[in-house]
């Protein structure tokens, strides 16, 4: 997290995006953590709320609109030629693409609160050629709700303490 923390101390707003689109994309970064310290910040008014909220919007959705482009793209030929290996079969692929055609709308907007199933999610909105415009919409709902809440959190909290000391 120091990493992360020395990003944001040093690029700022450029940092917040990138890091959450490249967390989004499934880079090993502690996007919840992130997102709360980016509050804590907005607390001590050494970012601007509004503004932190924006680009974490902006970087999150970038994250998300290329995982899936990428499960889009890429997705089906290498699940149908590596996925024997984890034991995805084509009739449990099948049965996986008609389960998230039935819930998938949904998953995408509140499964964005589930780490690592948020990046899976992203991809496989992609791969079971979910409508682009129906994703966007809901993913972006998620992904404003996300962001507002984390943030809102690592404000309030973080006003709360006093680390002068």
């Amino acid at each position: 997290m120091s990493f992360v923390q020395e990003m944001i101390a040093q690029y700022g707003y450029t940092a917040l995006y990138v890091l959450l689109a490249l967390g989004i994309v499934g880079i090993p970064i502690p996007d919840e953590l992130l997102m709360t310290f980016v509050g804590y910040l907005t607390s001590l008014d050494l970012l601007d709320y509004p503004i932190a909220l924006t680009v974490s919007f902006m970087g999150a959705m970038t994250g998300m609109t290329c995982s899936y482009w990428a499960g889009r793209h890429f997705g089906k030929p290498l699940l149908w030629k590596y996925g024997k290996w984890v034991k995805l079969t084509p009739k449990r692929l099948g049965k996986a693409e008609k389960w998230f055609n039935r819930y998938g709308l949904w998953t995408v907007s509140f499964g964005y609160f589930i780490p690592g199933i948020r990046h899976l999610i992203c991809y496989l909105s992609g791969v079971s050629g979910m409508n682009q415009r129906k994703y966007l919409l809901y993913a972006g709902f998620g992904a404003l709700f996300w962001c507002l809440c984390f943030i809102t959190l690592g404000y309030f909290v973080g006003s709360q303490f006093d680390f002068s000391d």
